[in-house]
């Protein structure tokens, strides 16, 4: 994309260079007056005309490679989906006011045991720092020379110093930026301490465990501190190359954790909120409007949990099709199964006889108590044209939106009023209910404001 960003600038540079160049030497003879009259203010015309179609082809030809090369990426801020703006409030307040004052009822523990998606593999070149806040926690995610993705608490333990803001890679290790002291990936020991001839045998970090599958780096989060339960499954269409990056999407949710995969159990919402049209927009507001009531989703949907060894499983089989002016649209149907391993890992696994297959990678992680972020990353077959699974994207990103603008102000009830067709939704806190265990952090105190 910045190579075409260039080319754009360079065609601009070369239009304006064609407006003020000299005459021709041949007309020099005219005179001043004949010349401006009948051949500089055609000539400026016809080259600020030509200007302005190259410049319009530049930025033609740009937006078309975007649209058939470039993958998707929707990258949401906290307050940009969801809430209502009213009365000349800015996005902004507006997310700050529901916060401050909405009711969050009787919650479960915040941070659930299990896997959480910290970074997209591709986000983290080697030899590159980041800082992350997730968790509740400041943490310094590098890769080493080896290429191994390593996850360090940020704070040195000497004065403080922030690991991953000004700090360097070496080897394995990171390098505090305020007095050179090094730390190893593996198990976050100091190695090093450059004006020292000792290191101190206390002097470490905490060293989180971690793993890199599916091209995303995730942590192990246990609130005993106890070792990974179980491994995330590795899909080997992504590994062999198959199945390749096309995007993803990324939202912030101002709720509890557990509200988000909550919803594959809850069938019967489905119909009310995601039957209109993907043209209906994502502001509840206005998604029935019957402007747009010819294009219609219709789901079927079922929610079962897995059993031993793969308790910590569950899966959402999802039959979609699609009707336009009440006629069934079948090219467009699609079985979708949606695989929870976790709290935090969905695999969105797409199979369609003509438009191929593919995963979306769901990943839901606390930044904060009550506030999330979602993810959605797509890998499809290479051999299908990216704009199909850019498509899938948006238009998943479009019907995931409806539910952040559910899940932002709404309040968790412990004891939710149902109906036997509700069933499914209790069976699946009874699921989720595992990933507690007796010292899961609950949350202590409310934030007034978002710094957005």
């Amino acid at each position: 994309m910045s190579s075409l960003k260039a080319v754009t600038a360079i065609g601009l540079g070369v239009g304006a260079l064609l407006i003020t160049q000299p005459r021709d030497p041949l007309e020099a003879g005219r005179s001043a007056e004949s010349t401006w009259s009948e051949s500089g203010l055609q000539g400026a015309s016809a080259r600020a005309v030509l200007c302005i179609l190259a410049a319009v082809a530049l930025l033609a030809l740009r937006w078309l490679y975007w649209l058939l090369f470039s993958p998707l990426e929707l990258l949401r801020a906290p307050e940009d989906v969801g809430y209502i703006t009213e009365d000349g409030r800015t996005r902004a307040q507006a997310a700050n006011e529901v916060r401050r004052r909405r009711k969050v009822g009787d919650l479960p523990p915040v941070y659930p045991n299990g896997w959480y998606r910290v970074l997209d593999s591709h986000m983290l070149e080697r030899g590159e720092v980041k800082n992350v806040y997730i968790l509740g926690e400041q943490l310094a995610v590098f890769r080493g020379q080896d290429g191994k993705a390593y996850v360090l608490d940020a704070y040195c333990p000497h004065l403080g110093a922030n690991l991953a803001v000004g700090g360097r890679v070496f080897g394995g290790c990171i390098e505090c930026p305020f007095h050179g002291w090094q730390f190893q990936g593996s198990d976050g020991k100091c190695v090093k301490v450059p004006y020292s001839d000792k290191v101190p045998e206390v002097a470490k970090v905490r060293s989180w465990p971690s793993c890199e599958v599916n091209k995303q780096i995730l942590i192990w989060f246990h609130c005993d501190g106890e070792e990974p339960q179980w491994n995330l499954p590795e899909q080997q269409e992504i590994t062999r190359g198959e199945w390749v990056y096309r995007g993803r999407t990324e939202h912030f949710i101002n709720s509890h954790i557990q509200e988000i995969p909550e919803n594959a159990a809850d069938v019967a919402h489905l119909a009310q909120l995601h039957t209109p049209g993907m043209i209906s927009g994502a502001d509840l507001r206005y998604t029935n409007s019957k402007t747009w009531q010819f294009l219609k989703h219709d789901w079927k949907a079922q929610w079962i949990p897995e059993s031993e060894p793969n308790k910590h499983c569950s899966q959402m089989l999802v039959k979609h099709a699609l009707t336009i002016f009440g006629y069934h649209c079948s090219l467009l149907d699609v079985d979708v199964v949606a695989r929870q391993v976790g709290p935090g890992v969905v695999y969105l696994q797409f199979k369609h006889g003509f438009l191929g297959r593919g995963v979306i990678m769901h990943c839901v992680t606390p930044v904060e108590p009550l506030l999330q972020c979602v993810s959605h990353t797509i890998f499809y077959q290479s051999n299908i044209p990216p704009l199909v699974p850019k498509f899938i994207l948006k238009v998943e990103s479009i019907q995931f939106e409806r539910d952040v603008m559910i899940w932002n102000n709404k309040k968790y009830i412990s004891k939710p009023l149902l109906v036997k067709e509700d069933s499914a939704i209790q069976k699946h806190r009874r699921w989720f209910s595992q990933f507690y265990s007796e010292n899961s952090p609950r949350l202590q105190y409310q934030r007034d404001t978002l710094d957005f």
